[in-house]
């Protein structure tokens, strides 16, 4: 069964700095029948106007991972770590016991796009940690690239980040008529997230910001359509 959360139906603030659309609850939006995905419970698709970004604040017990899709965001957190994140870059940061870090927009003239994800750990109070990774175009160009995986993982994590939880998630790049391919185990659970363009999921079509929670599907079948289009494909337990 797929079940497909239409773009304009996210939450959506407008604070003049930040144009921000929320896939499940989160701040001042609240929807009962969207609280999350199995361990998935943010994806919020954010524009942050020049030279503006979120303060410095305190997070703990979530994994939460960054995506930027365009320009660049800066940032900086209580355990020392200073760095940008652009587009193909993947930073994973697992706040644990408690963490405090500020994001901005690293340009002056032009926003940054990205997508934050906050999936819940496995386990609580943990040791915050951080990692950031890149990934080229074209290692995500016409197939799923796997950029997070469990740190419980028992063949290695391929060079993506790890995450301290049994989950996994996908890029992919494709131009239209291209199809990348997935199975879901069984009793695994999926989550499309349709971050650029629009697809084909098992012959459902999908724009640009909608996403589609998958259940009791082994084989899925994402195809790029209209223009060349970006997707996370979360694997979920």
């Amino acid at each position: 069964m797929i079940t497909i959360r239409k773009s304009k139906q996210r939450g959506h603030a407008n604070h003049g700095w930040l144009d921000t659309y929320h896939t499940f609850s989160f701040a001042d939006y609240f929807d009962p029948k969207y609280m999350g995905f199995r361990s998935l419970r943010v994806i919020n698709e954010d524009r942050v106007a020049p030279a503006n970004g979120f303060g410095t604040h305190g997070h703990n017990d979530m994994e939460i991972i960054t995506y930027v899709m365009e320009g660049a965001l800066e940032h900086k957190d209580s355990m020392g770590n200073i760095g940008v994140i652009r587009p193909g870059d993947v930073q994973r940061m697992s706040a644990g016991t408690g963490v405090r870090h500020s994001e901005y927009n690293h340009s002056k003239t032009d926003p940054v796009h990205l997508l934050q994800i906050w999936i819940m750990p496995a386990s609580r109070g943990i040791s915050p940690s951080y990692e950031q990774i890149a990934f080229s175009a074209e290692e995500r160009s016409g197939k799923l690239k796997q950029i997070a995986v469990s740190d419980a993982a028992k063949n290695g994590n391929g060079g993506a980040v790890k995450i301290h939880q049994d989950a996994s998630i996908f890029a992919s790049i494709l131009k239209p008529g291209e199809t990348t391919q997935h199975e879901l185990a069984a009793g695994r659970y999926g989550w499309l997230q349709v971050a650029k363009g629009s697809v084909e999921l098992n012959g459902q079509k999908l724009e640009a910001g909608d996403g589609a929670a998958i259940e009791n599907e082994t084989k899925l079948s994402i195809t790029g359509k209209d223009s060349t289009s970006e997707v996370l494909l979360f694997d979920l337990a």
